[in-house]
């Protein structure tokens, strides 16, 4: 395939890392150096032009183009890109980066000629709200209308104390919740494909896939006693990111309270969503937050627009006893000082803008794909084929590939295999494996 990235920040740069080896991609941008940058460490085309000009389109030759993806930090040029794009290149499919929702909600009533549009706030605030909702993952995701869900738990190292029924057993005897796989075992900078004699250890970082309940289950397990459910969430910062977080958690029954310095954009804040309880305060006067019992909140999001500020203020709210911490980073590689930090997870609005943008450059049967680990390994939600040879043969004799299927959608119900289940024509097979393995998985399937 053809692929024609507009924008070479750090969106651009993702999506280009998940794509080059299987596609041609063409990346265009203003900036030579950020162009030089991507070329010294992908095998990629670059052309230095504006992508909102219809002449350096052409001339980057779009009109023989199977797919553009524009992912600058500019709706503007991201909307004008697509909109010559289709002019240019009447098959080429349009996927358009947003940070605003208005123009989301333009696309949604098609008032604009793009094939589909990606909100970077939304994104974010939907990924936030799904760690909310599991406490102990560092990443999380739902597959197939939220019948299958993934997550990626660090398995705390303490010292003494019973491990249970689950940590330090051979898997075969491990009492793992019901509805549940271990899809992965990342051990230091190796990866274990789970077998029944391999044991999950404490250090260890798995990747569960299960049911919704098998993964409020294993946070539980990893919790050992500590908040599972959360119904109070401070958020702190009430910028766009901040304001769609608080949106998402309330509209899910969550109670919020909001902490914005800006006086205007409080009353604002407070004038569009009347079920958060708002205040107008910086949110890092240890005052304030004993005052406001901030420390007895179950869960608070730092959604500020400084990577220090939401540093520091999670640090904060760390020394005054709240339980799990979710931080907006901004930075790249901001992630790694957040978690040395003791920040509980972090989220990347670019990242998760990246994700949802690069499942559009697979195979169309892959509905849906959570990438892991800087993109190491991936999740994919993949329609089995007809012919694929791997139909009508029992899981427990199907080849060690180094990929695992987690979980089978069939008939709008989940199933989670054992050794005697199948694959059927038409499933809908959630599968993690290395990134690297993507085409093999979309060749047998």
């Amino acid at each position: 395939m053809k692929i024609f990235v507009v924008g070479a920040g750090q969106v651009g740069t993702a999506v280009v890392e998940a794509l080059y080896e299987e596609h041609d991609v063409v990346v265009l941008d203003v900036d030579g150096g950020r162009l030089q940058a991507v070329a010294h460490r992908f095998d990629v085309v670059t052309v230095q032009g504006n992508g909102a000009s219809r002449r350096a389109l052409r001339e980057a030759g779009v009109d023989k183009g199977d797919l553009l993806l524009a992912c600058t930090s500019r709706d503007e040029v991201n909307i004008v890109a697509s909109m010559f794009a289709k002019k240019l290149g009447p098959n080429i499919r349009t996927i358009v980066r947003t940070t605003n929702v208005e123009y989301l909600e333009i696309w949604r009533e098609r008032e604009l000629e793009i094939d589909f549009m990606v909100c970077s706030e939304l994104e974010a605030a939907h990924a936030i709200a799904r760690l909310v909702g599991v406490p102990a993952a560092r990443q999380t995701d739902v597959f197939a209308d939220g019948l299958v869900q993934m997550i990626e738990l660090d398995v705390e190292v303490e010292p003494g104390g019973d491990d249970g029924e689950v940590i330090g057993r051979p898997l075969r005897e491990a009492r793992i919740p019901d509805e549940s796989k271990v899809a992965a075992i990342i051990r230091g900078d190796s990866v274990l494909v789970p077998r029944g004699d391999e044991a999950v250890l404490r250090g260890d970082r798995v990747v569960i896939i299960g049911s919704p309940e098998a993964a409020r289950e294993w946070s539980r397990l990893m919790l050992r006693g500590r908040t599972a459910v959360v119904d109070d969430v401070v958020v702190f910062g009430g910028g766009q990111t901040g304001f769609e977080v608080a949106r998402t958690l309330t509209d899910q029954g969550i109670g919020v309270r909001l902490i914005e310095a800006d006086g205007e954009r409080a009353r604002e804040v407070a004038e569009a969503l009347p079920g958060v309880s708002v205040f107008h305060a910086t949110g890092v006067d240890p005052e304030f937050l004993e005052r406001e019992r901030i420390g007895r909140s179950q869960a608070a999001v730092f959604a500020m627009r400084e990577d220090a500020k939401n540093l520091y203020a999670a640090t904060l709210a760390k020394l005054h006893s709240v339980a799990f911490t979710v931080a907006i980073v901004h930075e790249p590689g901001a992630e790694l000082v957040f978690d040395r930090a003791g920040v509980d997870a972090a989220v990347n609005p670019r990242s998760v803008t990246a994700e949802e943008m690069v499942r559009f450059a697979h195979d169309p049967r892959i509905r849906q794909l959570a990438m892991l680990e800087g993109d190491r390994f991936e999740v994919l939600d993949i329609t089995v084929r007809e012919e694929s040879e791997l139909c009508g043969i029992p899981f427990r004799e199907l080849p060690m590939t180094g990929s695992l299927i987690g979980a089978i959608v069939r008939d709008g119900e989940a199933i989670f295999p054992h050794g005697e289940d199948v694959l059927l024509p038409g499933d809908r097979a959630i599968i993690f494996t290395e990134s690297s393995r993507v085409a093999n998985v979309e060749k047998v399937l």
